[in-house]
């Protein structure tokens, strides 16, 4: 049964739109590059977009309770379209827009939903290929009409269509609309997200009005957002992250979310719109780096020096003045005039010179990465979080700000550390459960309210900060009983520029081997200043002086894990590099590309089985999926490599 709320408090999305009108009417809610053009709509113009939405999805007899399927990029109409759904008493369900009709049918199927909201051609079809399976589906709606001319619209519907229908049809609907919009109240169901899917089937993760709001608020508060903040929304609408950014922080506040005008011109409308408060991860900040780094190795000696010798103050007292920390008036003063000559132009072009908070998550930043941002004074910091906690778990307090921590528990969380080691917490971010799966929700969230996060981790003592150490279920133990944590392995060996992805296996085993899948921007532009030719990925991946470097990588990384005595029986002992990328479209990763272990170990057990045979060569042959879904076959002879690790000195206690 659904509780009452206490009058007059914001207890829905919709509730927070209508004071925002009253409050930030006249200012910028959203704004959108078309054709490239910026267009912007205030707070009361967004208002009547979404009230006009929401009329013409009930004069199409929308019901409270039913779950609308929203897919596409980044774009205002469909953010509206979530908000339109709400008011109407039902549930958005946005999905991955990258994601094959296959793994649509599935979501659509699970959470049987009547009507679908896309943004353009390309999804409509998706959805048509399988509509065939999936009797729930009455309408679906697209906002971009570019190429649906010549398509049977029986079920098919213009968006802009079904809001002036609304509109003009109003008179027959609103009080009903208006009732709807009354009756929500905090233990409604505000969104329903799906996991990655890194272990099996998605789940759908329902999240309240409660859960949404109180979290949005909490984590406002923490980094004093208010209605002059921008950000940019580019990451996948149906992530948790995106939805609390874009929505729940967006409608408590009351600032700015801007649309860029598609994946490829992301970085210039980043630099166009100069975002307060920002998030991505690790890759983005990881792939800005390695182009910037690229760009220096092409500059002359002059600027190259430059830019060397700042950074090296950058580096030594640019952390320290973000955090107000001591520093000498001369070294501020070159601190100063590296800001004038490289910091500065170095953040305008990124886009990054009016950042006041920005957040990494999702895997481990490498510290070296971290800290170049910081010390050029952006304010990068470390959030833990899952869909589970509606984003927030940990956050780093401004001051308290490290690369090898994810800082305290946010405001109203609470965590503890179970006796195995795992990470534990409850809050009013606590999800309310899977939908249709009362199993996984008894076995991941216990009746006092505490949620198993599935990693393992400690904390610091003295700082209280929160470390984690890899996914539980992935912390083993090698043949001689020492510990095995892959992602710890993983995510130094990724710290490289030169290194997209690594794979570690060990457990139970004698040793620890590697894949590794190299970075083909960074990798071919230094194949290019070495005049190094190459046709393809899988010809430069095999190329000698890339295993080399591979090679003095992961021989770098033993001596780094060598030197922690209770990890440092995961040295990895052999490596090969990968013919192909890790793909999504290939089920090797989830669409937030985290790796999907089990699938790529049972995808390539004869490079496996090759690695700890002590084989010099295996041949393969790989199935792939191509850009328009056709299947097909790559074949490749692989060099597999033995690596130099470092012998660690038992302590007087294990010699005796």
């Amino acid at each position: 049964m659904v509780s009452q709320t206490p009058t007059g408090e914001l207890c829905s999305i919709p509730a927070l739109l209508a004071r925002n009108v009253q409050v930030h009417g006249a200012k910028a809610a959203y704004r959108e590059k078309e054709f490239g053009i910026w267009q912007s709509w205030t707070w009361a113009q967004t208002a009547q977009e979404i009230r006009n939405m929401a009329l013409g999805l009930m004069v199409l007899g929308i019901n409270r309770g039913d779950h609308v399927a929203i897919i596409g990029r980044n774009r205002p109409a469909l953010y509206w379209s979530m908000v339109a759904a709400q008011m109407c008493g039902a549930v958005p369900v946005p999905l991955y827009q990258d994601a094959v009709a296959e793994e649509m049918a599935y979501v659509l199927d699970h959470c049987g939903a009547r009507f679908v909201i896309v943004g353009d051609q390309e999804q409509v079809d998706k959805v048509l290929e399988v509509q065939d399976r999936l009797p729930n589906i009455e309408h679906i709606l697209y906002h971009d009409k570019r190429g649906m001319r010549k398509y049977d619209h029986s079920h098919l519907n213009w968006l802009h269509d079904v809001a002036e229908e609304g509109r003009a049809g109003h008179q027959r609907v609103e009080a009903e609309l208006d009732a709807r919009i009354a009756e929500l109240t905090w233990d409604h169901t505000c969104v329903m997200l799906y996991t990655s899917g890194t272990t099996g089937k998605p789940k759908g993760v329902v999240l309240s009005n409660r859960n949404v709001i109180e979290t949005a608020r909490n984590s406002s508060e923490f980094d004093r957002l208010a209605a002059g903040d921008d950000i940019l929304a580019y990451l996948p609408m149906a992530w948790v992250g995106d939805f609390i950014f874009s929505v729940g922080q967006a409608y408590w506040t009351g600032f700015c979310v801007n649309c860029p005008e598609s994946a490829a011109t992301m970085m210039t409308d980043l630099r166009e719109i100069g975002p307060t408060y920002f998030f991505a991860p690790p890759r983005v900040f990881e792939g800005q780096l390695t182009s910037v780094m690229i760009r220096m190795e092409d500059a002359g000696r002059f600027k190259k020096k430059l830019f060397d010798h700042f950074m090296a103050v950058a580096r030594r007292v640019g952390p320290d003045i973000l955090d107000g920390k001591p520093v000498s008036g001369m070294d501020r003063l070159r601190y100063a005039l590296g800001d004038l000559l490289v910091y500065g132009p170095l953040k305008n072009t990124l886009g990054f010179s009016r950042i006041r908070v920005g957040y990494t998550a999702g895997e481990a930043i490498g510290p070296e990465i971290f800290d170049f941002y910081r010390s050029l004074g952006i304010n990068l910091k470390q959030l833990y979080g899952q869909t589970e906690a509606t984003v927030f778990i940990t956050q780093q307090p401004d001051g308290q700000v490290r690369s090898d921590t994810v800082g305290v528990p946010s405001p109203g969380v609470e965590v503890r550390i179970a006796d195995n080691g795992e990470v534990l917490y409850r809050s009013p971010g606590t999800f309310v459960a899977y939908y249709k799966n009362p199993e996984s929700t008894a076995s991941t969230k216990d009746p006092e309210g505490w949620v198993a996060t599935g990693d393992a981790g400690f904390f610091e003592e003295g700082t209280g900060h929160l470390r984690i150490i890899d996914r539980a279920k992935d912390v083993g133990k090698m043949a001689d009983g020492s510990l095995f944590a892959p992602k710890y392995v993983e995510n130094k060996l990724k710290f490289y520029p030169n290194i997209l992805e690594a794979v570690v296996f060990g457990a139970g085993r004698d040793r620890c081997t590697a894949f590794i899948n190299i970075d083909l921007t960074a990798v071919g532009n230094w194949a290019e200043r070495n005049n190094i030719a190459y046709s393809s990925y899988q010809e430069l991946a095999g190329h000698p002086k890339v295993l080399d470097t591979i090679q003095r990588h992961v021989e770098e990384v033993n001596a780094s894990v060598a030197q922690d005595r209770m990890l440092s029986g995961c040295q990895i002992h052999r490596f090969l590099v990968l013919h192909k990328e890790l793909d999504a479209d290939d089920g090797e990763m989830t669409r937030t590309r985290k790796v999907r272990r089990n699938i790529v170990a049972e995808k390539f057990s004869d490079l496996i089985a090759g690695l700890y045979d002590g084989a010099k060569q295996v041949s393969t042959r790989t199935e792939v999926t191509y850009e328009d879904g056709r299947k097909g076959y790559i074949s490749a002879t692989l060099e597999l490599r033995d690596a130099k690790v470092v012998p660690v000195a038992k302590s007087r206690k294990e010699a005796a």
